[in-house]
């Protein structure tokens, strides 16, 4: 049983589990019925996703100093008490299911599932 960290929109893993989407707004251009024959996502969760104002920040990062801002700036979010919950309900749950979070963009390292990915591990979640 584990967690994943996966791009949406990307061919499912075997035994990946369900798939929530992270994310602030539904894939532009795709049905509702067919987010998860997409591979988008099951359920879509954007209580975890940065808010609007840090997907700016993030998208408009040129240098490791900005991503380091945007990074600081979501970890507070995700400080806050519904979203510290969440995380600790999917940490838990990661030992009893497995199941995977993702986000659309194509490099991890600059998007924010890397800083789920920390976030989860710090909450003791098992990631593949």
């Amino acid at each position: 049983m584990a967690v994943r960290i996966v791009r949406l929109g990307t061919d499912r893993l075997s035994g990946e589990g369900l798939r929530l989407g992270t994310v602030r707004r539904p894939p532009r251009g795709i049905l509702k019925t067919e987010y998860a024959s997409k591979n988008f996502y099951d359920v879509w969760l954007p209580a975890l996703a940065p808010s609007p104002a840090s997907v700016k920040q993030a998208l408009t990062a040129r240098s490791e100093q900005d991503w380091n801002r945007f990074v600081k700036k979501y970890r507070r979010e995700m400080a806050a008490t519904n979203e510290s919950a969440l995380l600790d309900t999917l940490a838990a749950l990661s030992h009893q299911a497995d199941f995977s979070v993702g986000c659309y963009c194509a490099d991890e390292s600059r998007c924010h599932r890397s800083v789920l990915r920390e976030l989860l591990v710090e909450r003791g979640a098992r990631v593949k």
